[in-house]
């Protein structure tokens, strides 16, 4: 083992992925790599090939989730031309693959698809420096990029390191999606590959059906069904994607959200217990948390803070639910007022996501247009018709303050028909921001008389007990997606006895 990974802690990283894999994680450190990686997502795959010349917009990195989109600009340009120098990465592009990227770009031309394996190249040549001899990586894709996707991890792993092309059926098919002209895709495709032609594996099996027999009309007496590379494909192997399962317990609204079964799958296949696992873009963090049910140690990257919050939050209800404690660590979140101004400095959404967060509040899903929400609370309140109360939370990452910030927050109020709002700043407020408030009165909250507008600085978010007035016991779980109306009311009736 590693003398780095000898004292080895769970650990969240935020930040971005090729960073953190060069700079952090040690050469033939892990197991097994599973990756998720966002792609272009859109009904119209051709976008893809249109070219983008003069466009600034970089090709790196999430929106929402994640902005799911590519386009060739400065940053892919510096990526590729950092990738085919060195420059960017530790493990140093073989021949074949500089020579792959060249014929690529000549091919492709300067597109979205361009600036996609452009972002991806890096990334795959770190993460197998950072693969044990022994270990394995499953890419997970759709069939727009995998044959691309294929030739670079060829070039980079080997082709004679390629185990499989796995076939995942994603599960039933019905409604908008059964109007397509042309064959329905159904599928989405795992490249596997391993570093060496010494590799983990633990054969996994399809317990038999009760009606099966042997050739010769005898009970079967083996494992099972082995299972093959065509997966969800028979009734016997359910593995059907959540997405497509309306009332699945799993479900936390997060994009892209894959099933527990399938990484249990790959995880018991690829690796052992107390093996190293990593997931270089974790989203909701699937991967990290059927690694820790399954006695295996985790790495999850993600450069959106509110992927981190989702992993964290997931984590710690699911130690709570089994009576544990949730041991892992976060690098790269702020620790201080110090680093939070310098996170507002180099990204102000992640900054704005980060402190929404704090308030376990659901964030903007989008860094424009918002119309002055940075955040939304939303809690039981049974004086009202729909029993649903909202406030609102603004950020401001400024140190300078004054009373317009207030009259801003009371004009959302009114527009977004908030009962309350908290507005977050690094300065201390003003004597006139604090008159302005007090004009504004207080929201009755059953016979709890809650401020309208409240006032946070930067450095109360880092205390145990954040000082804020909320109707804390109602507060919804943020993340999920909305409830009918029904179901809201026997939740919320619920927590009331709790």
């Amino acid at each position: 083992m590693s003398e780095v990974l000898r004292d080895w802690k769970n650990k969240l990283y935020f930040g971005d992925n090729l960073e953190i894999l060069r700079d952090k994680i040690p050469d033939n450190s892990v197991d097994l790599i599973y990756l998720d990686p966002p792609f272009k997502s859109g009904k119209d795959y051709n976008v893809l090939f249109q070219p983008e010349v003069g466009k600034l917009k970089g090709a790196t990195a999430q929106v929402k989730a994640f902005e799911d989109t590519w386009t060739w600009g400065l940053e892919a340009e510096r990526t590729y031309e950092g990738l085919i120098s060195g420059e960017i990465t530790k493990e140093k592009p073989n021949q074949r693959l500089i020579e792959l990227m060249k014929a690529m770009r000549s091919y492709l031309g300067e597109c979205s698809m361009m600036a996609y394996l452009s972002m991806m190249a890096p990334r795959l040549l770190e993460m197998k420096r950072v693969l044990k001899d022994t270990g394995s990586i499953y890419l997970h894709c759709d069939p727009t990029a995998s044959h691309y996707l294929k030739i670079l991890m060829d070039a980079i792993f080997g082709i004679e390191n390629f185990r499989n092309e796995i076939v995942w059926r994603i599960g039933w098919v019905s409604g908008f999606k059964t109007q397509k002209k042309g064959w329905i895709r159904n599928h989405d495709v795992l490249l596997y590959y391993t570093k060496s032609a010494e590799f983990t594996f633990n054969k996994e099996y399809i317990p038999y059906p009760p009606d099966y027999r042997r050739r010769g009309g005898g009970e079967p007496t083996g494992k099972g069904i082995p299972i093959e590379d065509t997966w969800n494909c028979r009734p016997e192997d359910r593995l059907d994607s959540i997405m497509i399962m309306s009332f699945s317990k799993e479900k936390i609204g997060y994009p892209t959200q894959k099933p527990e079964k399938l990484l249990e799958r790959i995880i018991k296949a690829s690796s052992n217990e107390g093996d190293l696992v990593l997931d270089p873009f974790c989203g909701c963090g699937t991967t990290v948390a059927v690694a820790e049910r399954l006695g295996r140690r985790w790495i999850g990257i993600d450069i959106t803070y509110l992927a981190i919050d989702v992993i964290s939050k997931r984590l710690k209800e699911s130690a709570k639910r089994t009576g544990q404690i949730a041991d892992f660590e976060i690098d790269g979140e702020p620790k201080d007022v110090y680093s939070a101004k310098k996170l507002a400095e180099k990204n102000p959404f992640q900054f704005q996501i980060w402190c929404v967060s704090k308030l376990n509040a659901t964030p903007s899903e989008t860094k424009s247009a918002d119309r002055g929400v940075d955040g939304i609370i939303n809690f039981f309140d049974p004086s009202k018709p729909s029993k649903v109360g909202k406030a609102i939370i603004q950020v401001k990452g400024t140190e300078n303050v004054n009373p317009a910030m207030v009259r801003e927050l009371k004009g959302t109020l009114k527009s977004q028909n908030a009962d309350f709002g908290i507005l977050i700043t690094f300065g201390e407020p003003t004597r006139g921001m604090r008159e302005e408030a007090t004009k504004e009165g207080y929201f009755r909250f059953m016979r709890k008389e809650i401020p309208k507008i409240q006032f946070l600085a930067v450095k109360d978010l880092f205390e145990q007990v954040i000082p804020v007035q909320l109707p804390q016991s109602f507060i919804f779980e943020p993340y999920r997606k909305p409830i009918i109306e029904k179901e809201l009311e026997k939740e919320l009736q619920k927590k009331l006895f709790e």
